[in-house]
């Protein structure tokens, strides 16, 4: 069953737990996203990690194992597929960076309602930082600042909660999409290989 795409302000109110006083500010919303975003690729990081290690430990050459034949053949049913699995998990990972940087990408098109939500989208800008560059440079030293000033004015964000459903559901999206794609691709290979028979 095909799912609906989320839209980019499309976060859960319900997953945030707003205090009574703060406004729905749209920059409060998209910061949510935008962490909800992160936090799917890492999960999916670490799970393509994973099977990027059972690949490293058994490559399915028995030369190349440490492992007794026996052992192998006891191991093959769990990294049997491993291959295709990591091809899946690592384009998982990229369609969930590519939602995150999306995201962050609109932060000017979102024009924050509140100080809390100034604040939130100058934690996006520090923390986007986090991944790309050196937070000694100019100007991200200067911007902490900023935000250190704003927090002890207007105080912090409010708390953000993940349901396990939306997360569970995150997950499931970028995975069905990633085998779409590692089949698609798969598929144009074999017709390549296919091509290249028939020349030959």
């Amino acid at each position: 069953m095909p799912r609906k795409k989320p839209t980019v302000l499309a976060s859960c109110l319900s997953d945030m737990d707003l205090q009574p006083a703060t406004p729905r500010d749209p920059a409060l919303l998209l910061m949510s996203d935008w962490q909800m975003a992160r936090y799917i690729s890492l999960l999916l990081c670490r799970v393509q990690q994973r099977l990027e290690s059972q690949i490293m430990v058994n490559p399915g050459i028995q030369g190349l194992t440490a492992n007794s034949t026996a052992r192998v053949q006891n191991e093959e049913a769990l990294t049997l597929g491993a291959p295709r699995d990591y091809a899946v998990a690592r384009e998982a990972e990229v369609f969930a960076m590519t939602e995150a940087l999306k995201l962050q990408d609109s932060i000017p098109d979102i024009a924050a309602t509140s100080l809390v939500g100034v604040i939130a989208k100058l934690e996006m800008i520090v923390g986007a930082d986090r991944d790309i560059g050196d937070p000694t440079d100019f100007p991200w030293p200067h911007i902490a600042s900023v935000l250190r000033d704003l927090r002890a004015i207007a105080g912090g964000l409010p708390i953000c909660r993940r349901s396990r459903e939306r997360t569970r559901s995150d997950v499931a999206r970028h995975w069905e999409s990633a085998v779409k794609l590692v089949a698609a691709l798969k598929e144009e290979g074999a017709a390549e290989f296919r091509g290249d028979a028939a020349v030959f």
